[in-house]
């Protein structure tokens, strides 16, 4: 079908269907607005991100210790998720669909990009590893279950193996950014966080800020057998394997499908800014 006739069918005149075209301008309004942040309100935001997963792995720790199995864990640790939700924080992972159209687009620069991911990640961990050292002071009881989840992580090979888990975790996240951006029920973004969480801790996938904040829980304990090299030795292939997951297997392919319309986006965006 071409352009010209799917614009014609459609009730607004965009080359994509009317539901693509809503998320797409959802997607670029919304990317446009974190992509302009000051670096105080990157590293705040993102400050945020990481201590509110780390309720969510809180959550997670005490199911477990609980006797409970993983999947209902993988539940009980989707309130991290509706708390970056609803409360408008930031986790670097989740920098990769919104943030990536956005610069497609025209409406930002790969500079601007390169802040809001490098930003992110720093204060994430920094957050995160302070909301966990309270939590291990605060729930002893914890100590045991901590270290033992963080051994399946750190202690993991580079392998095929490891590398897949870390592809899907990177991947399922940024799905779980492009369901909830497709919808604008409020029902429907936290049925999205519920099911990315179920599927991300549930499964034990391997995901580079949660897992990592297992890693410090453990290592606040003072009785991990593992320290913070072992856990950089994770870690970078873990970041960039779920990069890979969330651009190439959700963002690609979402761009390749709105090619037409971010071109004519990044045609507006040279005549509001000719010398952008």
């Amino acid at each position: 079908m071409s352009n010209t006739r799917q614009r014609r069918l459609g009730d607004s005149d965009s080359p994509i269907e009317d539901e693509l075209e809503t998320a797409f301008r959802r997607m670029v309004d919304e990317g446009t607005q974190r992509l302009h942040r000051t670096w105080r309100e990157v590293l705040v935001t993102g400050f945020f991100g990481g201590t509110e997963v780390a309720v969510g792995v809180l959550a997670y720790l005490s199911v477990l210790h609980s006797g409970q199995n993983q999947l209902v864990a993988g539940l009980a640790f989707s309130i991290g998720f509706l708390a970056l939700l609803l409360g408008r924080s930031e986790l670097f992972t989740e920098g990769f669909l919104v943030p990536v159209t956005t610069v497609a687009a025209g409406r930002a620069g790969p500079g601007q990009l390169a802040k809001l991911w490098s930003g992110t990640l720093v204060a994430n961990l920094v957050g995160g590893w302070v909301l966990m050292a309270l939590i291990m002071a605060a729930f002893p009881k914890l100590h045991e279950q901590t270290i033992e989840s963080a051994e399946h992580f750190v202690f993991a090979p580079l392998s095929v193996e490891s590398v897949a888990l870390a592809v899907l975790g990177g991947m399922v996240i940024t799905l779980m950014t492009r369901m909830q951006h497709g919808t604008d029920s409020t029902v429907g973004k936290i049925a999205a966080a519920v099911a990315g969480a179920f599927v991300l801790a549930g499964l034990g996938l391997f995901h580079s800020i949660l897992d990592s904040l297992l890693i410090f829980g453990a290592l606040c304990t003072g009785a991990a057998p593992f320290g913070y090299l072992d856990w950089l030795a994770w870690f970078w292939y873990t970041a960039l394997a779920n990069m890979v997951g969330g651009l190439a297997l959700v963002t690609l392919l979402r761009l390749l499908r709105s090619k037409d319309r971010i071109e004519e986006e990044r045609e507006r965006a040279d005549k509001d800014d000719p010398v952008r």
